[in-house]
């Protein structure tokens, strides 16, 4: 990568709280948001009453001085974490004036409970009852749109749409921006909504935590692990070339250092597959880091209780850090998100930021005993102190799609 692409902003909403500190030491405490919802439990069918919600969750907190009614739940949680990414990199009073400020923001499903209300209100009263405002906020990029006009962003807006991996891809292809010269000045980041039509499409697709002998387990690694619970969040970096950060007197908390992608032609369907595409991702990221291998101090997984995508990540972790991976430190804060599709990435590197501030690497939570003869034994449940400049961060998707991408300390 030819310019510095630094990180001059974070901000977030996630189960654990609306700040990274307030993520970071709730994981580091070992407290999860992971709740028993009642409301789950009127599913019969499924076994899975588990998630990760907002709970208490209010726009008004943070959005003030405009109708909130034009935007939907996911456009308020983006709109929100963007301007609180933005207050923490000191560009909300001036964000007007910077023609080039472009937005990238990563989603899965976008407004899913939007989508589902505006087809049941056509289907069961009849398209003229259909609000044509709701309709505009079903379409994916929606929320991107809102969270521009909301905050005066004239530059380029683009939504990713790479499954859940796709608030990593978003803050990926923004570092590509800056790093080509597109653009100097880019909030990327991501953010999902918990729905009950996206929870019963997980749940009937068998990737839900719970199965007929044992109850929820989803624990990244663990060797009972029996699939991931549903969370929601949204974060957002703010990511400049370096020398423009440094010019305006920002204070710059990381860098991006690297990017790699590729896709798991079998969608997890082949291991064998799997592992090699997790691994090319990889390898890709920290090629272009210009760094070596043996440079990474920690890595922040995706692992979010999955049985076969845990196992192939863990996989290629050792098939690219080869003897080193016994000892490479393993984090996973999906045990304490859930799997929180676009937001995780984000979130995933907020918490890295901070281990790389304070030198502590939170615990996996839940994490009671690794499978037979797992290639890494550096995966600890308790949060532990560590002298880390450089971590990877991971996204293995639920469609193919992965990604990582390296990030530094300054």
């Amino acid at each position: 990568m030819e310019r510095h692409v630094a990180i001059s902003g974070v901000g977030l909403i996630s189960p654990l709280g609306d700040s990274p500190s307030l993520l970071f030491g709730a994981l580091c405490e070992g407290r999860s948001g992971l709740r028993r919802e009642t409301e789950l439990e009127a599913f019969s069918g499924c076994r899975c009453h588990m998630a990760a919600r907002l709970n208490g969750y209010g726009p008004e907190r943070y959005l003030s001085g405009r109708p909130l009614r034009p935007l939907d739940r996911i456009s308020q949680m983006a709109t929100a974490s963007c301007g609180l990414a933005l207050q923490s990199s000191t560009l909300e009073t001036d964000a007007g004036a910077l023609p080039d400020l472009s937005l990238v923001m990563g989603t899965m499903f976008g407004g899913m409970h939007t989508i589902a209300e505006f087809d049941r209100t056509a289907i069961v009263s009849g398209p003229a009852s259909v609000s044509p405002m709701t309709f505009a906020n079903t379409v994916i990029n929606a929320a991107a749109g809102q969270t521009a006009i909301w905050h005066h962003l004239r530059g380029a807006n683009s939504t990713i749409a790479s499954g859940s991996v796709s608030g990593i891809s978003a803050i990926g292809h923004a570092a590509d921006w800056i790093n080509e010269g597109r653009s100097t000045v880019v909030l990327a980041g991501g953010a999902d909504e918990f729905s009950i039509e996206s929870f019963c499409g997980f749940a009937r697709a068998g990737l839900l935590c719970g199965d007929r002998d044992c109850a929820e387990l989803p624990v990244p690694f663990d060797q009972g692990r029996n699939g991931f619970a549903l969370g929601e969040g949204a974060g957002f970096l703010v990511l400049e070339d370096l020398a423009y950060a440094e010019r305006r007197g920002a204070r710059v908390v990381a860098e991006v250092k690297g990017y790699g992608t590729a896709f798991d032609i079998s969608r997890g369907r082949d291991p064998n597959l799997a592992v090699r595409a997790i691994a090319r991702a990889i390898k890709a990221a920290i090629g272009r880091s210009g760094m070596s291998i043996d440079s990474i101090d920690f890595v922040s997984a995706s692992g979010n209780g999955s049985i076969t995508s845990d196992y192939c990540e863990l996989s290629a972790l050792a098939t690219v850090f080869g003897e080193r991976a016994k000892e490479l430190p393993v984090t996973a804060i999906k045990s304490g998100t859930g799997e929180t599709l676009g937001a995780s990435g984000p979130l995933q590197i907020a918490v890295a930021i901070e281990t790389l501030r304070n030198g502590e690497l939170p615990g996996i939570i839940g994490l009671a005993q690794l499978p037979p003869a797992c290639p890494l034994q550096n995966v600890l449940p308790r949060t532990r102190t560590i002298d880390a400049r450089t971590a990877l961060i991971n996204g293995v998707g639920l469609d193919g799609n992965c990604c990582s991408l390296v990030l530094a300390s300054l």
